[in-house]
């Protein structure tokens, strides 16, 4: 899968799935539940143990999948070894922008102000993650997105199934949830209704 047809992805369903887990065996599985919930693009932090190895079963899927909290160009390559088809960062690092987009892998680094966006959009990263996103909010998003229309943004880090389609009705192109999906009594049913809720944001 491409750097395009990843962040197609992203962009068409709105939401990225993100697994971290203690465990291996809860990593995999909370992936796997994501996968068989009908998310597009599910995103591995690399502090779940296996994390590498369970991004390399789920390449088989044919979805989007990816590495999240990629801090270095080690973690980088390391990742696109397993198979990873995008990386995600909680900071904004040129070296690992630059391995993706060299490639031919989407970059989500993780930016806080419209300088670090700037700055990771002019080094060839096609999405950017507001993290942590809790200390923006949607109507902080909309404002920044009427002076600079072109950033195509991913809040992540406190965004709920229930906040998610504010952040879309804001202007993000998708939004980055994990633990209010995980812990949900019925994670699936709970995958099906945020997917719902994000397409009626955008009706």
């Amino acid at each position: 899968m491409t750097a395009d047809q990843t962040v197609a992805a992203i962009a068409e369903q709105g939401v990225v799935g993100i697994v971290r887990a203690t465990t291996a065996e809860a990593g995999r599985t909370a992936a796997r539940t994501f996968l068989d919930a009908g998310l597009a693009a599910v995103e591995v932090s690399l502090t779940t143990p296996g994390a590498l190895e369970t991004i390399a079963e789920l390449t088989e899927s044919g979805c989007a999948v990816g590495a999240g909290t990629v801090r270095t160009l080690a973690q980088a390559r390391d990742a696109h070894a397993a198979g990873a088809t995008f990386l995600v960062s909680p900071l904004l690092d040129l070296q690992v922008v630059r391995y993706a987009v060299e490639n031919d892998l989407a970059a989500l680094p993780g930016c806080l102000t419209p300088s670090e966006m700037t700055t990771a959009q002019r080094a060839g990263a096609q999405l950017v993650k507001i993290f942590p996103a809790h200390l923006w909010s949607p109507a902080a998003l909309a404002g920044m997105l009427e002076a600079m229309p072109d950033l195509r943004c991913v809040p992540t880090g406190g965004v709920s199934a229930e906040s998610g389609p504010e952040w879309v009705r804001a202007g993000a192109v998708a939004v980055g949830v994990g633990g209010s999906l995980t812990r949900a009594e019925d994670p699936r049913g709970a995958v099906a209704d945020l997917l719902a809720a994000i397409q009626d944001a955008r009706a």
